[in-house]
């Protein structure tokens, strides 16, 4: 796949509990790479006493995703903290098509241009049965039923035009998330010839 070149950045897409995270550290550790981890950066800015991380707190406990300017303020400066010759996984991110747009012209300015998109795709019925099973053990706030129906619905309308605008201008597969974690991984791994 990757034509004996280099992978600069891989975005990895699924709706929530499709096990993205999970592979994403996993890949990273493989290949190296970054772990763009969006969720977990967001709750860090979330804990940091700046308007910011007030304006993100109260959208992050309301299961509200952030304006892209909100976002492109957090991105845009942790983005620049990563070192050139570093590949990057992105894992959360982007979730609008105006998100892959800022992302790919800031890693086209550094040059990156060998990019791939893997889509861990999953049931509506799979994703909410995880994400529940997840609240309980987690005690997460935002995984309440109507807060992750909500998300899955955003994430229908926002997140899905991004899949077309990623099949344009990166290499695109799409793994199945239902079967275990290392099944997915071995998947992915073939996919990306690794």
């Amino acid at each position: 796949m990757t034509n004996g070149v280099k992978l600069n950045a891989i975005f990895l897409i699924g709706p929530q509990g499709s096990g993205k995270g999970t592979q994403a550290k996993i890949l990273a550790v493989k290949l190296n790479f970054f772990h763009w981890e969006m969720g977990g950066i967001l709750r860090a800015v979330a804990k940091e006493d700046t308007d910011l991380g007030k304006k993100t707190k109260d959208l992050v406990d309301q299961g509200v995703l952030l304006t892209d300017e909100q976002l492109y303020e957090v991105v845009d400066s942790r983005l620049a903290q990563i070192p050139r010759d570093t590949g990057i996984i992105f894992d959360g991110i982007p979730r609008r098509v105006a998100q892959a747009e800022h992302i790919m012209e800031y890693l086209r300015k550094q040059g990156k241009t060998n990019l791939a998109t893997l889509y861990i795709s999953l049931p509506e019925e799979e994703t909410m049965s995880r994400l529940l099973k997840r609240a309980q053990i987690e005690n997460r706030a935002d995984d309440t039923p109507e807060k992750i129906k909500f998300r899955l619905d955003q994430y229908k309308k926002d997140t899905m035009p991004v899949l077309d605008y990623l099949k344009s201008n990166t290499h695109f597969v799409e793994i199945d998330g239902a079967p275990n974690v290392e099944e997915v991984t071995q998947k992915i791994y073939q996919s990306l010839e690794i």
